[in-house]
């Protein structure tokens, strides 16, 4: 368990302010290299700053409020996302092309550190559910980030990558047996990391189209059975529960 003074309250709030500083700043120099119309830089910008708000706000729900070494790591890759979603902006508006090296520049590193914030958690002791969520959160939005110009280049089935995530979450709002706890997988683990990797591939350039499709849809497979394996497992473990729970009931009358 990570250790907490009276000084770690004052120490989250200031890494989740520097993450939001560098979040707006990387926007704004990203609009200015590339010399965006007003509109068009102020939708970046302000878009840009919407992964770093979310682990803002995942770590902002904490009792009491915390952050560890490895937060910080997460909270640099939510800032990279943020670059990540101004260049994407920008492609929107026709500034930069959907696929540009500038944001396999920003995606690539993002991607790379989600394999360092775990191992830094398990060094310095301070793994747990918190960071655990401010890393998946921080791995969904930028899923859903990378899913966008490749909708726009490939097909807008690619969003079903970037959204399948949500969508879970709202159907967990009307079924009860989706809020259970899943135990680790590598399965799970190894498909997500899949993911981010295969849309930064996709997202070069200099890749095929075709190839850059088959790649995503690959990818897109994987991850629909993920989900699914899961699904089945909280399923089958609320029914089990369930038909524990009318057992009792059935030996105590």
């Amino acid at each position: 368990m990570y250790r907490l003074s009276g000084r770690t309250r004052g120490r989250a709030l200031r890494d989740v302010g520097y993450a939001a500083v560098a979040s707006l700043a990387l926007g704004v120099l990203l609009v200015r290299f590339v010399g965006a119309p007003p509109l068009a830089g102020i939708a970046a910008v302000a878009v840009g700053m919407v992964p770093v708000s979310v682990g803002a706000l995942c770590i902002a729900r904490r009792r009491p409020l915390f952050s560890t070494p490895a937060d910080r790591l997460t909270l640099t890759r939510a800032v990279l996302a943020a670059g990540c979603a101004s260049v994407v902006v920008l492609g929107l508006f026709a500034v930069v092309p959907h696929r540009s090296w500038l944001l396999v520049a920003l995606a690539a590193p993002a991607v790379a550190l989600d394999a360092v914030d775990g191992r830094v958690a398990r060094w310095t002791g301070t793994a747990g559910p918190e960071g655990a969520r401010l890393d998946m959160e921080t791995d969904a939005v930028l899923l859903l980030v990378l899913s966008v110009p490749l909708a726009f280049t490939l097909g807008p089935w690619v969003l079903v990558i970037g959204l399948l995530r949500y969508a879970f979450a709202a159907l967990a709002l009307g079924r009860p047996a989706l809020r259970g706890e899943l135990e680790f997988s590598q399965f799970r683990r190894v498909v997500a990391g899949v993911q981010s990797v295969v849309l930064v591939v996709a997202l070069v350039p200099a890749l095929a189209l075709p190839v850059a499709t088959a790649g995503v849809a690959g990818s897109l497979v994987l991850l629909v059975v993920s989900f699914a394996r899961d699904v089945l497992v909280l399923e089958r473990r609320y029914r089990g529960h369930a038909g524990a729970g009318s057992a009792r009931q059935r030996i105590r009358r």
